[in-house]
Formats: C-alpha cells, sequence, structure tokens
C-alpha cells in the first residue's frame, strides 16, 4: 500500500511539473507517465486531475480542436507553491533513504547476516 501512496503522490507532483511548464492535457500526461514507467488508467487520472483543480493546484481551459474539445490544464500560483514544498520532501526523503543509507553503519550488519538491534 505504502508503495501505491508513494506513486499517485509522484505522479501528481509530476503532473504538477509539467503543468508549470506548458498547458498539458488527459491523454498527453498518461503517455508523459507511461514514458516514466508510471503506469494508471484514465479512470484515476481524469479523477486526479479533476481534484488538484478543485484544490486550487490547476486551472482548466477547453479549447476546441476540430470536433474534439479538450481540456488543457495549468498549474496556478498555489500550484507552484506545493510544487516547490514537494521538490523539498523529495530532496529531504532521498538524502536520508538513499544517500545517507547508502553510507549508514546501522545497514552494515544487515548486508554482512548479522543481526542488528
Amino acid at each position: 500500500m505504502i508503495l501505491r501512496d508513494l506513486e499517485l503522490g509522484a505522479i501528481q507532483a509530476h503532473i504538477l511539473y509539467h503543468a508549470t511548464v506548458q498547458p498539458i492535457y488527459g491523454s498527453w500526461m498518461a503517455e508523459e507517465l507511461a514514458l516514466h514507467g508510471f503506469s494508471i488508467s484514465y479512470g484515476t487520472l481524469y479523477p486526479m486531475l479533476h481534484r488538484m483543480r478543485q484544490e486550487g493546484l490547476l486551472v482548466c481551459e477547453e479549447q476546441r480542436e476540430g470536433s474534439q474539445v479538450r481540456k488543457y490544464y495549468t498549474a496556478t500560483e498555489q500550484g507552484i507553491q506545493e510544487l516547490e514544498q514537494v521538490r523539498h520532501l523529495i530532496r529531504e526523503l532521498y538524502q536520508e533513504v538513499v544517500v545517507e543509507a547508502q553510507t549508514s553503519q546501522l545497514l552494515k550488519p544487515r548486508l554482512q547476516g548479522e543481526e542488528s538491534y
């Protein structure tokens, strides 16, 4: 469960990032996420975009392209600020869970097959 929760948070961070760079739409975002190994259905993605919009992180503008109406999402100022907080959290988590764990004396006994305390 923790892995899926982390994955969903990473997907939201990914959405916010791209929505700060340029307006995005759902099917493009699904393809972009797939390039990074994320598996997400439209039944998960579109409600996520809707929730992020309700939370004030994204704004939506409908544009007609031929016979199709496409919803483009852009990050709001609140979304940009939230992305900065997410970046800080990711840096802190990476530093502790990856960098420090690689050099930690606490992990060495486990790697050598000894008991840890």
